[in-house]
Formats: C-alpha cells, sequence, structure tokens
C-alpha cells in the first residue's frame, strides 16, 4: 500500500514539475519564470525523498540538500538580475557610479 502511495506521489510530482515547466517557458513575466524555477527545485527534492523512501535508504539525504541550496542560489541570483540588471556587480563600476570628492 505505501508503495503505490509513492508511485501516485511521483506521478503527481512530475506533472506539477510538467506544469511548471510550461510556465517557465510560457511565463508572461520574468517573476513567474523565477517562481516556477524555485517551484522545480522544490518539487525535485520532494521527488528525490520519495524515491529516498521507495528504496528505503538514507543516501539521497545530501543530493537533497544539494539541491535545496543550488535552488535557492538559483532563486536569489535571478531575483538580482530582475532587480539590479546584473547577478554579480563588479566593485570598479561602483566607484565610477559615485560622485567622490576625492576622484575629482
Amino acid at each position: 500500500m505505501l508503495q503505490v502511495s509513492l508511485l501516485i506521489a511521483l506521478l503527481l510530482l512530475s506533472i506539477a514539475i510538467a506544469g511548471c515547466m510550461y510556465r517557465v517557458l510560457k511565463g508572461p513575466s520574468m517573476a513567474d519564470r523565477i517562481t516556477a524555477l524555485d517551484t522545480i527545485g522544490v518539487n525535485l527534492i520532494a521527488i528525490i525523498a520519495v524515491l529516498s523512501m521507495m528504496m528505503d535508504t538514507q543516501a539521497y539525504l545530501e543530493v537533497m540538500l544539494l539541491v535545496g541550496i543550488l535552488a535557492f542560489l538559483g532563486t536569489v541570483a535571478f531575483a538580482k538580475y530582475i532587480e539590479r540588471g546584473v547577478v554579480i556587480e563588479h566593485e570598479d563600476e561602483d566607484r565610477d557610479d559615485r560622485d567622490d570628492p576625492v576622484d575629482r
């Protein structure tokens, strides 16, 4: 009974990822796409957890942590890109933008 429930959970999570992939490709705005990518990351973690339960092993717990960290970093990078237009800011560019009396 548990195996059937886990298979149904895998099926539903796979359908959720497919729906999120549609939103990533056809999303009306960049924020919708970022939210869909973050949701895909959460669903991947859930799929790995279900597979770990099906195989009765704890070997995939580190993989779940890694996927979670990468999904978080990706979401933060995309959000920063939307906000500022760049992901990594260079100090030289910031210095040129300021009006320091020392530079005059």
